[in-house]
């Protein structure tokens, strides 16, 4: 079972997104969270339908991201949300998810999270990252402390890659999110087995 989340960015993707989308999928990370940010409501919703597909041919969970409403009607079981929508969220519309994240970055956020119900979050930055430029890494220190702090798997975001992969396990974190490492890769299947062997190397040093 992988312990990586794939994190989407159009943007950053090089070649035919969907395209690439498959290949991720057929890689059987534990998600792919559709993170699209620049795009209207309706825009998502058209995009989300046909990853959701991709996502479900290869049994592959996907984690829609911040449009609440979209993901219901598209009858989406996961979510992701940054902390304001989240605490928007009604009880009813929490039942309708059976996986909810969130992006923290504090240990009082983790926390947080958690309480509203989260099944999972993420945290960071961890290492300083390109799509952070000039933003110091918060450390494995931090993500150790959110580790400990919360009950929920947490996953560490921001400039992961087979190298530091083992030092985030070892802080405690149940996997990683890695965004331009998948969008950019020339092979996504050999850039997935760098990253299982790093986690085997740390599983079995």
């Amino acid at each position: 079972m992988s312990d990586i989340l794939c994190v989407t960015n159009r943007s950053l993707c090089s070649g035919d997104f969907l395209q690439r989308l498959e290949k991720i999928a057929a890689a059987k990370p534990a998600g792919i969270v559709l993170r699209e940010k620049d795009l209207s409501e309706t825009e998502y919703k058209e995009l989300a339908r046909r990853v959701l597909l991709i996502c479900r041919e290869h049994q592959v969970p996907c984690i829609l991201h911040s449009f609440v409403g979209a993901a219901m009607e598209l009858g989406g079981d996961a979510i992701h949300l940054p902390l304001p929508i989240l605490r928007t969220m009604t009880d009813d519309q929490k039942a309708s998810f059976r996986t909810i994240g969130a992006s923290c970055h504090s240990v009082e956020e983790a926390l947080e999270a958690q309480r509203l119900g989260c099944t999972y979050l993420t945290a960071g930055h961890i290492f300083e990252t390109d799509c952070k430029k000039g933003l110091p890494g918060r450390g494995l220190d931090f993500l150790n402390r959110v580790c400990q702090q919360v009950s929920i798997p947490v996953y560490a975001i921001g400039g992961i890659s087979a190298g530091n992969l083992g030092a985030v396990r070892r802080a405690g974190a149940q996997g990683a999110c890695i965004m331009s490492g998948l969008m950019q890769c020339e092979n996504v299947s050999a850039y997935f087995t760098e990253l299982e062997r790093a986690r085997e190397e740390y599983v079995h040093p």
